[in-house]
């Protein structure tokens, strides 16, 4: 008897998505290219399951029901494209190959394109949630056509992660779209987690706070609205954990060189495309690239000096609570920013997302899953065109009353010489976003006096163009409209 659906690239997140495939009622072909992984797997984990493991492609395609519906788990790139160049000519029209891994969106609107073209179907489908998510439940971003999505969905509805409101998985769109959330989905990511390693620096380096403390306070955070998160949880665990080999903290032996995969650099990168304001997920990344020089900022602390670090003088659970304000003012932002590019994107790529849905997915399962993506959720639901989540009621209100503690532990940082980019560039996007005026008339006006850029005034209508001499003894205007 033919199986159900297949899988391609054994490595964590395949075995533990091949898995709950399998649980979940859906006999399942497997193939690695490395044949030792798919024995292994098949003689340990897989073991007694309705698991059937192959050796060759020709194999593994032969062992599909039809139409083949086939995921593939390999690394983003040219395996990709190697895989679906192997796969084509076995496959038969109608069939399916589904890129679950975490591809650039333009390669899969390509692919999308190039497959479709010859009757073969392609979805690129972010899957968020780690090794964890993937066997018990990820939060899934599917794009592709809307007739490849309803012959999946029998599938991703069951393997999704569930919550109060459905599971968490939903159509996202046409082409690249899928993919496209998914980075988006990690830019928001690297913000979250770049904004609690700075509330963490505060408690630790002003507040004094141990390790066993900063525990109590995260797991404390981890029980209100604001900030009961997936992050967060992990993050008061951390704390707890003892080094076997030295009987410390583990978190103080961990060295303070962060990586990145590509995700964050591909948001940054669209953003700037799209000409969308993204500045603590931008802060996010640069920080962990100032991490990686770890050698450089050991020999420039011998020589660059700072102000000292003055501990908390007063009451420590007031600083606490302003450090709490700090960070779930900041991710307010952050998110802000993630929505608002995922709205130019929708809008510029024609993908028709629905962002309340999108908010809804990726309150279980994905590595960004909390509390508060409800309220995200019904702010968009309550107005499809919100501009930005900083004028949601809620989240305009809880700004405007918590920007007091936001700003003074900014001005702690600044004063004890503790750098905090991600807080600092959420407050001046908040600053800028809600401020009428900006100083950027006088950047207008450079351009237009070193390179004839001309500019609009505040006196005329928008779309009416001037250009000034602005070195001749009277100030010449000549106007033209665009």
């Amino acid at each position: 008897m033919a199986q159900s659906f297949g899988l391609i690239g054994l490595a964590v997140m395949g075995e533990n998505l091949a898995l709950n495939v399998e649980r979940n009622g859906f006999p399942i072909s497997v193939y690695n290219r490395t044949s030792t992984v798919t024995e292994k797997f098949a003689a340990t984990r897989a073991q007694g399951k309705n698991v059937q493991a192959t050796y060759s492609l020709e194999e593994f395609v032969q062992s599909l029901d039809r139409p083949r519906k086939i995921l593939v788990m390999v690394k983003a790139g040219g395996p990709v494209d190697a895989v679906i160049g192997q796969l084509k000519p076995l496959l038969d029209e109608g069939d399916m190959i589904i890129d679950g891994g975490n591809s650039l969106y333009t390669d899969t609107e390509r692919r999308v394109k190039e497959l479709e073209a010859v009757n073969l179907r392609f979805m690129g489908m972010g899957v968020s949630g780690g090794e964890d998510g993937a066997l018990n439940g990820p939060s899934l971003m599917p794009g592709g056509t809307a007739a490849a999505y309803e012959a999946m969905e029998p599938i991703v509805t069951k393997i999704a992660a569930q919550v109060d409101d459905g599971p968490c998985v939903t159509y996202i769109g046409p082409g690249g779209s899928g993919h496209y959330v998914k980075m988006v989905h990690n830019g928001i990511e690297y913000g979250d987690m770049q904004l609690i390693a700075e509330a963490y620096d505060l408690l630790k380096n002003v507040g004094g706070l141990t390790p066993m403390q900063l525990h109590e306070v995260f797991s404390e955070w981890n029980t209100t609205e604001e900030l009961d998160s997936f992050l967060i949880e992990i993050t008061a665990d951390i704390f707890r954990k003892i080094d076997s080999e030295t009987n410390e903290p583990l978190v103080d032996m961990v060295l303070d060189a962060a990586k990145q995969k590509g995700t964050g650099k591909w948001t940054v990168e669209t953003s700037l495309d799209l000409g969308v304001s993204i500045p603590t997920i931008i802060a996010a990344v640069n920080a962990r690239i100032m991490s990686s020089i770890k050698a450089e900022r050991v020999a420039a602390s011998k020589q660059l000096s700072g102000p000292g670090i003055s501990k908390v003088d007063g009451d420590l659970k007031t600083f606490v609570n302003m450090v709490r304000d700090a960070l779930y003012c900041s991710k307010i932002c952050s998110y802000a920013q993630g929505m608002a590019l995922l709205s130019r994107a929708s809008k510029e790529f024609d993908y028709n997302l629905n962002l309340s849905e999108t908010a809804r997915i990726w309150k279980g399962g994905c590595i960004i899953r909390a509390r508060f993506l409800n309220k995200i959720k019904d702010a968009f639901n309550e107005d499809p065109q919100l501009p930005n989540l900083l004028l949601a009621p809620e989240f305009k209100q809880t700004i405007l009353d918590r920007q007091s503690a936001w700003r003074e532990v900014v001005i702690t940082a600044a004063k004890n010489g503790i750098p905090v980019p991600a807080f600092s560039a959420s407050l001046d996007y908040f600053d800028s976003y809600r401020s009428a005026v900006l100083p950027q008339n006088l950047t207008q006006a450079q351009r237009d006096y070193f390179g004839a850029h001309t500019y609009e005034r505040v006196d005329r209508p928008r779309g009416e163009f001037f250009h000034t001499d602005w070195d001749a003894p009277e100030a010449v205007v000549t106007g033209s409209r665009s």
